[in-house]
């Protein structure tokens, strides 16, 4: 492999939101690991008091009870998992009490188990997103209210 080629190659792996990364050819190996903590993001969104079901839509935004929810992005592409295995119950449910550091789920990309963790803390509002979902960097995953 080039110079340039590697270049290219470990641009690519950064826009990509993964968090690690090994390579190994007959000429090269390449390991590219990052730190997760930068890549998280929460941006306060302004939305109704929302049903616990997690199947309703976001669009229903009352004027008169609005409150502030927290949406919690997926900090890489891949696919979502809410609980560690098939056979485990979920991280975290709607109306759960959710601490910083606390696993919210995993999300797989390129055969490895990403475990996500909380930002922030408070109470699960919403899940946006159905369990072995695909997801996009920066796609909002849950509605947490910082309360």
């Amino acid at each position: 492999m080039k110079v340039k080629e590697i270049e290219e190659l470990i641009g690519f792996i950064a826009r990509s939101g993964l968090e690690e990364v090994n390579i190994e050819t007959d000429q090269i190996k390449l390991s590219v690991k990052k730190s997760m903590t930068s890549m998280r993001q929460t941006t306060p969104t302004l939305l109704s008091s929302l049903p616990q079901d997690t199947h309703s839509s976001v669009d229903t935004v009352n004027d008169e009870a609005t409150r502030l929810y927290i949406e919690f992005k997926a900090p890489m592409v891949g696919t979502f998992y809410q609980s560690p295995n098939p056979d485990a119950p979920p991280f975290v449910q709607v109306g759960d009490r959710i601490q910083t550091k606390q696993k919210l789920c995993v999300i797989e990309a390129m055969k490895l188990f990403n475990e996500i963790e909380a930002d922030i803390s408070g109470t699960l509002v919403k899940v946006l997103v159905d369990d072995a979902a695909p997801v996009e960097y920066d796609q909002p995953l849950f509605l947490i209210d910082p309360q």
